[in-house]
């Protein structure tokens, strides 16, 4: 063993890229805390299958405990209930199928055929995940519609309007909404509470994203971004990505639990329990995989390290350090700041103040791209921060997402002056060439 350690140090720890490094401001940290490494460690040791009640007791038990205590600290309804998954990508299929089995009653035993095609409607900034969805539940790609955004990425209830109205008079039937608070490109925020308005007119289900930014609800002075979650139908919060639980850990909490058994709901007589007298809930019943690791374990540990105040605490330091960090780029003539601040992720981009007004020359704006592209590998190179970036406009945007639980201001302040150093070396070596004149 001591051989085998000796080549993890030696071939693993220098070529993965370290999520742990509080320099990590990539997509959104997955930062593990002692009590939830100590938790995975343990869960390991007694690899408990928590498919059943009867499999892992326990497990089935504490999961109830810890999305009780969730569900609270986030400040939703008792009604709430729900389950621990893997990722918000399984957590918002198994929403999206009780979406389905809703719009259309029998679908899951007898398929989609004979009746009309299904849409769920998205923004345009929604994650990715919402079309996996789609297809693998036979809803195809062409079953979501992505919804136009307004100027701060917020999905435009105009035009989800209309495209309702358009899908009903044609050959689509109308399945769900999709409200994200906290977008992975930009982290807008859709309009949940006229979105529950019209989920509400139209029938429709209505599910919230908020795998990064739900964690934010935790504190009572943002819960405003949240108006109107909690007339969702579904709700999706990853406490590995802001809540310093190790991966993998996705809450999906619902008001129609029953119909998400009724999407998954598969007992083969080895699995049945006889004899035995519990109330006790069969977790597998409720998700597409039968085996479920014991993650209620680590959430358990982690709640009850930190609690609920130490949790905030930590949240509200990434908020404030966000928007400090915000006015710095603000105030720098040469980065110019794509999108609001709502939580904890800044989008940005640096500009030389001689192409200042020039930015829809098509010969500019390709320069732009370039040069912040070229930006962002800069500073990667240097090992002390990571960075990644997303498209908003169509306009190559580098991210700051403040996420971390080891970040602290010095890491923010490495990440502040290697931008403006290496932005300032490469903009001034930028050349544009003028276009021919016709």
């Amino acid at each position: 063993m001591g051989r085998i350690l000796d080549d993890y140090r030696a071939l693993v720890e220098p070529n993965i890229t370290h999520w742990q490094h509080p320099g990590f401001l990539a997509y959104f940290a997955s930062s593990g805390s002692a009590p939830g490494i100590l938790a995975e460690m343990l869960m390991a040791t007694v690899t408990a299958n928590a498919m059943l009640w009867r499999t892992a007791p326990v497990a089935t038990e504490l999961e109830g405990v810890v999305v009780d205590w969730l569900r609270d600290g986030l400040g939703l309804p008792a009604d709430y209930d729900g389950l621990l998954t893997d990722t918000a990508s399984t957590s918002s299929l198994i929403a999206l199928a009780a979406a389905r089995e809703t719009a259309r009653p029998g679908a899951t035993a007898d398929g989609l055929a004979g009746g009309p095609p299904l849409r769920v409607y998205a923004s345009g900034e929604a994650h990715s995940s919402i079309d996996k969805a789609a297809m693998t539940l036979g809803l195809g790609r062409a079953g979501v519609q992505r919804i136009p955004t307004d100027s701060e990425y917020r999905m435009d209830v105009a035009a989800l309007e209309s495209a309702i109205a358009h899908d009903r008079a044609g050959r689509w039937q109308p399945c769900a909404i999709v409200s994200t608070i906290g977008t992975t490109g930009s982290t807008s925020v859709d309009p949940t509470a006229r979105l529950a308005d019209i989920a509400a007119r139209e029938g429709l289900w209505l599910h919230v994203d908020a795998a990064y930014a739900g964690a934010a609800a935790l504190i009572p002075e943002s819960r405003p971004l949240f108006a109107g979650w909690e007339r969702a139908d579904s709700i999706v919060v990853n406490p590995h990505k802001w809540l310093f639980t190790p991966l993998d850990c996705s809450l999906l909490l619902s008001r129609r639990m029953d119909r998400l058994r009724e999407s998954f709901s598969l007992v083969p007589e080895y699995l049945r329990t006889v004899g035995e007298s519990t109330s006790g809930r069969d977790y597998s019943e409720y998700q597409p995989q039968l085996g479920r690791r014991f993650r209620a374990l680590k959430l358990w540990f982690l709640l009850r390290a930190f609690g609920l105040s130490g949790l905030r605490e930590r949240v509200r330091w990434h908020q404030a350090a966000a928007l400090a960090l915000a006015a710095r780029v603000d105030a720098e003539p040469e980065a110019e700041r794509l999108a609001p601040v709502p939580f904890s992720t800044i989008c940005l981009r640096w500009r030389p103040e001689r192409f200042r007004g020039r930015e829809s020359e098509p010969v500019v704006a390709q320069a732009l791209d370039d040069l912040n592209a070229r930006l962002m590998d800069a500073v990667n190179a240097t090992g002390l921060v990571f960075l990644s970036h997303t498209r908003l406009s169509g306009r190559f945007v580098i991210r700051i997402a403040i996420n971390h639980l080891r970040t602290e201001q010095r890491h923010l302040d490495t990440c502040w002056q290697l931008i403006v150093h290496h932005g300032r070396r490469l903009g001034a070596e930028l050349e544009v060439s003028s276009p021919p004149s016709g």
